[in-house]
């Protein structure tokens, strides 16, 4: 490490030490938030909603308190935001952070008090660079700049000081003096809410500085890449930035992409971690980087419930706290935090790949799945397939979709892809039928319902043109920032807008 680096990660050494007890304390650890989090509920509106009586343990926070969706909730956070007081926490919030969804609908506004920034955004932020460092000794980190890309945010419509947007562009705007010294852009170009413009003078600004390392969605960043190499007349990153050695990437999967980037970073030095930091909370950091499992973070003011995905939509759904969870079970993540979310179902689904510590993957989405005809795909199964269909026929892929489609005439039907490639395939045909075969082999529902053809065809591809996706994005007014394309839908509503997009 350089000398900066180096002493900067020395005084983070207790830090560390902290987070090696969650392999051994991680029951107390998540007692500890709990209570942290009833100090937060107690004497709310909602809380005396719910009950007269006090919560004092776990086993009345489970009777007392639902499972619930942001529906339920919404009521509570729109009084916040016009400025009411003791609703969902105690005081009032200035800040909410937008669902990045794209599924369409009312939007989705998360309260994020400076007490949930501060021990959980932040905090998050910090131990991913404290546990990437304790794996980096040649790091020079903060000997040199590091490139944020992030959305933006706006004074709302509700009370006066409310704001709410990305929330990137919230962590940007009251991001601590360390993270603001040695970021790229300035915060003025960074929380630019028109994405072309702000596209353009984000790449004047950093084209010439001197970057080390880069933050933020995979898709995003690469469009960024790519601008900065067609404007600097180089070939390859490493050519613009020589000491870039790390990305710290989270939003989407980072697996279609990892080709593309190996091309446009051809870096020996170079590493990506992946860090799972959503609107509610930040929830895992890749501290490995031989194994993409990230691990729970469990100290950040959040208790954590999981729902098996088998007993999902039964109706009287139970949760289990984090000690009862078992490996390669597929859950729904249910979260308790300071920022005034209890027992709130974030909509992301995960499998626990260890134990002690917790770690896990994230498989998709409790509404990110087909079960069209029994086969229970998920994002994580096509997202593993398409990687590796890609990388094996040398193609890049910049996006897709996948929708079922119903043939009523034989009572059975097929899945549509929509895939948009950087580097198309030579023969459509075969990587389709790759697909196919990996998806046999990842999940074997999918491989009984392809069975001799009887419930479920093989899959076709439609090849999109170059930014079909983005053109989608720009008309739901969801272009640049934290925005993603659905991977799996349960219906062809998407596929359809996109067909019509791509004539």
């Amino acid at each position: 490490m350089d000398k900066k680096t180096a002493t900067i990660y020395r005084l983070m050494y207790l830090r560390l030490k902290s987070i090696e007890q969650y392999a051994k304390q991680s029951e107390a650890i998540q007692m500890r938030q709990f209570k942290r989090i009833m100090r937060v509920l107690n004497g709310t509106a909602y809380e005396q909603s719910l009950t007269s009586e006090p919560i004092r343990t776990y086993s009345d926070y489970q009777r007392i308190i639902p499972i619930v969706e942001y529906e339920e909730l919404r009521p509570w956070v729109e009084r916040m935001l016009q400025g009411e007081r003791n609703q969902l926490i105690k005081g009032s919030c200035r800040w909410f952070a937008t669902s990045s969804g794209t599924s369409g609908g009312r939007s989705k506004y998360l309260p994020v008090p400076g007490l949930h920034l501060q021990s959980c955004h932040y905090q998050g932020a910090k131990d991913a660079l404290w546990l990437y460092l304790d794996t980096r000794p040649d790091s020079e980190f903060f000997a040199h700049k590091s490139l944020v890309i992030g959305g933006s945010h706006k004074p709302t419509e509700f009370a006066a000081g409310t704001h709410t947007g990305d929330l990137s562009a919230i962590l940007v705007e009251n991001m601590p003096a360390l993270g603001q010294m040695y970021r790229v852009p300035s915060k003025q170009t960074l929380l630019m809410s028109e994405w072309t413009a702000k596209m353009r003078q984000i790449v004047q600004e950093v084209a010439t500085a001197d970057v080390g390392s880069l933050s933020g969605v995979p898709s995003w960043m690469l469009e960024t890449i790519m601008a900065i190499l067609e404007y600097t007349g180089r070939d390859n990153l490493s050519e613009v930035w020589p000491h870039l050695e790390v990305f710290f990437h989270g939003g989407i999967s980072f697996d279609p992409y990892r080709e593309r980037y190996r091309q446009v970073v051809p870096s020996e030095r170079m590493q990506y971690r992946e860090t799972y930091n959503a609107s509610e909370g930040f929830f895992g950091v890749q501290d490995d980087p031989t194994s993409s499992s990230m691990l729970l973070m469990q100290d950040y003011g959040i208790f954590y419930e999981f729902i098996p995905m088998s007993q999902f939509d039964v109706p009287d759904r139970q949760a289990i706290p984090l000690a009862d969870v078992q490996k390669g079970v597929n859950y729904a993540l249910v979260i308790s935090t300071l920022g005034g979310l209890y027992r709130y179902i974030i909509g992301d689904t995960v499998m626990f790949t260890e134990l002690h510590p917790y770690k896990f993957i994230i498989t998709g989405r409790t509404q990110s799945f087909i079960n069209a005809f029994g086969e229970e795909l998920m994002v994580h199964n096509t997202t593993t397939a398409i990687s590796r269909v890609a990388q094996e026929m040398g193609v890049t892929v910049r996006d897709y979709t996948v929708a079922p489609r119903f043939c009523l005439e034989t009572a059975n039907g097929y899945h549509e892809w929509i895939v948009e490639f950087d580097t198309p395939p030579a023969d459509p045909d075969h990587f389709i039928e790759r697909i196919d075969q990996e998806l046999r082999t990842l999940n074997s529902d999918y491989e009984a319902k392809r069975y001799a053809d009887m419930a479920l065809l093989k899959p076709r591809l439609v090849v999109a043109r170059r930014g079909l996706f983005n053109d989608w994005l720009e008309e739901q007014g969801k272009l640049g920032g934290q925005h993603k394309i659905p991977r799996l839908r349960s219906n062809a509503d998407l596929n359809d807008r996109l067909i019509e997009l791509n004539k």
